[in-house]
């Protein structure tokens, strides 16, 4: 979040700009050198073909399902980078408006909330073209806030205690120290994200894609919002990720970053600093940290590609599903016939309701009986009660279907 500074109030009404130069975040993008870009070239189009693979491997109804579990995944652990621990089990009843009588953990399932619908709106591509511009980081700001309750809406002074208001999708107009780093004016802020979008909103996909790293960083150190810019750049990398590689959301580079923070927060820190001599680039920052920070970010993004896909294989995750059916069948808390139900949607990705009562050799009543207990369940999701099923993934039973995608703790009870 940083920490805020207003000198007077005459600053924060006046929004100084000190005029400082478009130049002092530069190298912007990455040299030209093919000794230094080569190796990294090689790592997107790795990334690019894993990603690819992996999302053509996944059925249909799987995908879908998959979609809206990595959105709970990548809330818990964006979430987590900020210091808030919201279980996934916590996030799942938020969503279904079932939330703690503990004011603080309330808090933090509205804004898990808020981050899985904004993520839900980028997913369905109302950003595209948008995330790297001005405007469309302010919207993800601004729809993100604007769900949030209000005693989120503020970050206080650490040295003065006083509360200052995040406004929803408004720049910040007071000065801020994050770490090391002087953030710049208030007031120079829009000729900065100018120049952002300037530079990273014109590049074709392959740069776009090598540049996604520094686009991240870049937007940090303006640090254009008063709170709420790690979860901003987070989203727009998702989003960057999400259009370029066409991933269909079904893997998140946030859950990498989470899992080793400190190597995440350590190159950011460094692209901070500026170059130190003139054999460290041509721009007023260290070209070999954002060297550094490309790399771990592309292979950050190959390590999840492969640990999804190792996760979702096909017959790996359907002997997973089947095994607990059948225990749940045993202990009498599924019908007896429920799994052969659970195997049709897995086999062929929807169902069609009309046809289940055919496929079991039952009565159309015992055949709803047995979707509506697996519909209670939460292992199928329909649009509505004459619609198709498909496959879910409760956040309840990842640690069966999927192990390793959340911590495996429980969350404690009202």
């Amino acid at each position: 979040m940083g920490n805020p500074r207003a000198d007077t109030l005459e600053d924060i009404l006046e929004v100084a700009d000190r005029g400082e130069s478009i130049d002092r975040m530069e190298p912007m993008l990455l040299p030209d050198d093919p000794r230094r870009r080569g190796p990294l070239a090689d790592l997107s189009i790795e990334l690019a073909g894993k990603s690819a693979g992996f999302r053509r491997s996944l059925p249909p109804g799987v995908r879908m399902a998959l979609a809206d579990l990595v959105r709970s995944m990548n809330c818990y652990y964006s979430n987590l980078i900020e210091g808030h621990d919201t279980h996934p089990v916590d996030i799942e009843r938020a969503l279904k408006d079932d939330y703690s009588a503990d004011p603080r953990r309330r808090e933090l399932q509205l804004e898990a909330r808020a981050h899985i619908t904004v993520q839900r709106w980028i997913d369905e591509g109302q950003l595209r073209q948008r995330a790297l511009s001005a405007e469309g980081l302010r919207d993800i700001h601004r729809r993100f806030y604007n769900l949030l309750p209000e005693q989120l809406l503020g970050v206080e002074d650490s040295e003065t205690q006083a509360r200052l208001c995040v406004v929803p999708g408004e720049l910040r107009r007071c000065d801020v120290q994050v770490g090391r780093h002087f953030s710049i004016s208030p007031g120079a802020i829009p000729r900065f994200l100018k120049e952002f979008e300037r530079i990273y909103s014109r590049l074709g996909t392959t740069d776009t894609l090598l540049s996604a790293a520094a686009a991240h960083h870049r937007l940090l150190w303006i640090h254009p919002f008063l709170d709420g810019n790690g979860r901003v750049a987070r989203l727009m990398s998702h989003a960057v990720l999400l259009e370029t590689l066409d991933t269909g959301g079904v893997w998140s580079v946030a859950r990498g970053f989470a899992r080793n923070a400190v190597a995440y927060k350590r190159h950011l820190a460094e692209c901070d600093v500026r170059r130190r001599n003139d054999l460290d680039g041509r721009g007023k920052l260290n070209v070999e940290a954002l060297i550094g920070f490309t790399r771990y970010f592309l292979e950050t993004c190959l390590d999840q590609v492969h640990f999804m896909d190792e996760l979702i294989q096909p017959e790996r995750l359907r002997t997973r599903i089947l095994i607990w059916a059948q225990e749940e069948t045993q202990l009498n808390k599924l019908p007896a016939q429920a799994v052969h139900v659970l195997e049709a949607v897995l086999y062929r990705g929807m169902l069609p309701r009309g046809e289940i009562a055919g496929i079991l050799g039952l009565t159309a009543r015992h055949a709803r009986r047995i979707v509506a207990a697996l519909l209670d369940y939460g292992v199928l999701t329909s649009v509505g009660p004459r619609d198709p099923l498909f496959l879910a993934f409760p956040a309840t039973l990842a640690p069966r279907w999927m192990p390793g995608l959340f911590p495996d703790k429980a969350t404690g009870d009202d």
